[in-house]
């Protein structure tokens, strides 16, 4: 006679509500970004110009280039100050050390064969990764968001089209990040860990 034992069951993943808020705004802002900023590419095309390569009107926002601007710059002050009251919180709550690159984890990638840590070692590589490129796009947007400002942003770059391009170049390498960081995400903890983070 075989006893009925219970399976072992998973342990779900339990986020931070600090993790929770943070990765939800960026969500909402990074999506109004996105779309506001395609509606200000149509007005002046980074490449070619008026005639060049124009977005379907379903993937933009704002309606007009007036309008792309107001959403733009109202979800970049959101996404800013999210990116920077988050800075402060892994800070003082010390998650740095468990979301960032380390030594441990360049060491991992050259001698472990454990499949699970090497995942965990690239999800903070690309976690990290991604601190550069938004600096980048902060900057490249001041600059061309107060030009008289700050004109040397813009001479940093060389020329205002320099500064469209690096910026305008931003937006798919913070799109890639998102779908490699997701994927990462699943791979270290399964749809459970990708929705702990946002409920």
């Amino acid at each position: 006679m075989t006893s009925n034992v219970p399976a072992k069951t998973r342990k779900l993943p339990i986020q931070a509500i600090g993790a929770k808020i943070f990765h939800s705004v960026n969500i909402i802002s990074l999506f109004l970004m996105v779309t506001s900023g395609l509606q200000i590419y149509n007005a002046n095309p980074v490449f070619g110009g008026r005639a060049g390569l124009h977005v379907p009107a379903i993937f933009t926002l704002g309606g007009w280039l007036a309008g792309g601007r107001n959403w733009h710059f109202a979800a970049m002050w959101l996404f800013s100050l999210n990116l920077l009251w988050y800075g402060i919180y892994i800070l003082i709550t010390r998650r740095w050390r468990h979301r960032f690159v380390g030594f441990k984890d360049i060491k991992a990638l050259q001698k472990t064969r454990n499949s699970q840590r090497l995942i965990y070692a690239w999800h903070r590589i690309v976690y990290t990764s991604i601190i550069p490129i938004l600096l980048l796009a902060l900057l490249t947007g001041i600059g061309m968001y107060k030009p008289a400002q700050f004109p040397w942003i813009v001479d940093m770059f060389g020329s205002w089209q320099a500064l469209r391009i690096v910026h305008f170049s931003s937006v798919p390498m913070v799109v890639a990040f998102v779908g490699v960081h997701s994927l990462l995400g699943q791979k270290a903890g399964g749809s459970q860990l990708t929705e702990s983070m946002f409920w």
